[in-house]
């Protein structure tokens, strides 16, 4: 239906997560009816991160230079590291300020079902930076989920005799209704209880 360019667009803005065919259409006329500087900024703005970014040497975060901006800044706590899935849930985590320690990226989570096994993470990196000493504790923050709590079991059961491990805690978020809450993430909240 439409012109073999315009359809290779579609099919390649349909491959980005979370978009679908029709949105991918709406996109492809955006950037159809979007003056040529405009369209080209975009594509080179891709073109650069590709060539630009890798990850972290140490914690493999995403980054320009060897070390990405959080493992290079002298301020930071080394003696304290937060394991997140994705560079990506770092991210939201760095937007509290709240945590003043070293991250590291696992790269995604366990998943024997879909293939991924520790191999396919970076906690053999992990066991090796805990390993080199310094390091008071491990925070592990992988998602609540079966695959984030079982990497978070995995990973506990091997960093546990090396270093103090941590869990993020998980419960009611602010705002909520206690009515509208599920069984798991209630009886959490329960067990997380702490004095005030």
């Amino acid at each position: 239906m439409y012109a073999p360019s315009v359809d290779n667009l579609i099919v390649q803005l349909a491959r980005l997560p979370g978009v679908g065919r029709r949105t991918a259409q709406r996109l492809a006329f955006h950037l159809l009816k979007a003056s040529e500087a405009d369209a080209l900024a975009l594509s080179d703005a891709i073109r650069e991160v590709k060539e630009r970014i890798g990850f972290c040497t140490e914690c493999g975060n995403l980054a320009e230079e060897p070390l990405c901006t959080i493992c290079a800044d002298a301020r930071r706590d080394r003696a304290l590291i937060c394991v997140v899935e994705d560079p990506s849930d770092l991210v939201a985590l760095e937007r509290t300020h709240e945590f003043r320690g070293l991250y590291h990226v696992l790269g995604g989570a366990l998943s024997p079902i879909d293939g991924v096994d520790p191999e396919h993470l970076r906690i053999a990196e992990l066991v090796a930076r805990v390993e080199r000493g310094g390091v008071a504790e491990v925070l592990l923050a992988t998602n609540p989920t079966m695959t984030g709590e079982a990497t978070a079991a995995y990973l506990a059961d091997r960093l546990r005799d090396r270093t103090r491990v941590t869990r993020l805690a998980s419960g009611l978020p602010v705002g909520g209704d206690l009515e509208y809450a599920d069984e798991v993430t209630l009886g959490r909240a329960l067990a997380g209880r702490r004095e005030m």
